[in-house]
């Protein structure tokens, strides 16, 4: 398996494993159970991860359960995604958005 069909939970200490030694690109949301953002992407991250899973992985890290991995990529605003391809991040973007946005805006590097 390449991909995941789902969103998949991170955290400090899985983050290497499934995000920097993915071997496709891996989204990266930076979420919080508090930010109503965030609660509106999880159907947009789902469909995603369905529709792209055999060139995208999605995964999810929770900020306040996770706060090393939010403080080495300096991340202050939820959501933040940032796009991992070959363990280094390649594009970041903040703030909710439609499917088709998100879409356009991962072209350049799926």
């Amino acid at each position: 398996m390449i991909g995941a069909t789902d969103v998949i939970d991170v955290t400090d200490g899985n983050f290497a494993a499934e995000v920097i030694g993915a071997e496709v690109p891996v989204l990266v949301e930076f979420t919080a159970d508090w930010c109503p953002p965030c609660r509106q992407m999880g159907p947009v991250l789902r469909a995603l991860a369905a529709e792209e899973a055999d060139r995208l992985k999605v995964v999810q890290l929770n900020v306040d359960r996770n706060p090393e991995t939010t403080n080495a990529y300096k991340v202050l605003s939820m959501p933040t995604f940032i796009v991992f391809r070959g363990g280094e991040p390649v594009k970041a973007m903040v703030g909710a958005r439609p499917k088709r946005r998100l879409l356009e805006e991962l072209s350049d590097v799926l």
